[in-house]
């Protein structure tokens, strides 16, 4: 594994495992724990050994599922990451949100708690006092957000005596600048966020699966150049740029040692280029 620094001493792997769908979407589905639980753990014996959750999802049962996961595994080893819903963002029910998921989780700390996305309707301020305290009770080791602007990623840490240490945006070859958050990631959130050492996680790194297979045909060249898949130029065409790391959602291990194949070498530079010049920005 590759690893890129999120602080001055802790590290974050470049490929990391999302888990959104696993264990139910909106609602919880206890159908497939097992398999659910032999996947995770599949996924750290092959070395993805962060893990990226959120208490929305499946209602907290992605997080008890994960859980039950590491239950074999050095914590240390591991890295975990969590986020914080954003109807939970009050000083009280932030410092509650972290414990149930520390309680689901079965971990004294999550490495890296994340804000999944602001809420304009509570004060930023109290918001970012609770996630100080997170901090000096050594409940969480790190603090981010997710879906965060420029401006909102500013105004964030006016209030916080700690560093914004990630923002996690969608963000892929199909979707540069057209994404959820604004119009204007690569001209200015992701600048803002590598002059300011902050880690861009990508999510959906490979567009729901559409980057993953072949269609697009400057994608297929350099495939076919680098005995890659698509799937592998399409990661590491995010993990050669400067302080971006990905987590990406899968359950079989073929598609999970396919994503692993994205490391150990990197696109040259006049291949970066033209993907970044001539593929379009579908916002998908």
């Amino acid at each position: 594994m590759e690893f890129k620094n999120l602080t001055d001493t802790i590290a974050v792997p470049v490929i990391g495992l999302g888990t959104w769908t696993i264990g139910g979407g909106d609602l919880a589905d206890t159908t497939h724990d097992n398999e659910d639980v032999s996947a995770i753990e599949t996924a750290i014996k092959l070395g993805i050994t962060h893990i990226d959750t959120a208490e929305a999802y499946a209602q907290g049962h992605t997080e008890e599922l994960i859980g039950r996961a590491i239950r074999g595994y050095d914590r240390k080893s591991l890295f975990i990451t969590s986020k914080v819903s954003p109807e939970h963002l009050g000083y009280d029910n932030l410092i509650a949100s972290a414990k149930g998921s520390l309680q689901r989780l079965h971990t004294d700390y999550i490495d890296l708690y994340l804000i999944h996305a602001p809420n304009p309707d509570i004060s930023m301020q109290e918001t970012m006092k609770a996630m100080d305290f997170l901090i000096e009770q050594k409940l969480i080791r790190c603090m981010g957000v997710s879906n965060f602007a420029v401006e909102q990623i500013k105004e964030a840490q006016k209030y916080t005596k700690n560093k914004i240490a990630a923002n996690q945006i969608q963000y892929n070859l199909l979707v540069r600048n057209k994404g959820r958050v604004t119009n204007d990631m690569e001209s200015k959130i992701i600048p803002y966020c590598q002059e300011n050492n902050i880690l861009i996680i990508a999510w959906r790194p490979l567009a729901k699966g559409e980057l993953a297979k072949p269609g697009f045909k400057i994608v297929d060249d350099l495939a076919k150049k680098y005995n890659k898949s698509q799937s592998q130029i399409a990661i590491n065409w995010l993990i050669s740029k400067k302080g971006i790391v990905v987590i990406t959602k899968s359950t079989k291990i073929e598609h999970l040692k396919q994503n692993l194949g994205a490391i150990g070498w990197r696109l040259r530079q006049e291949d970066i280029d033209r993907l970044n010049n001539e593929f379009v920005d579908s916002g998908t």
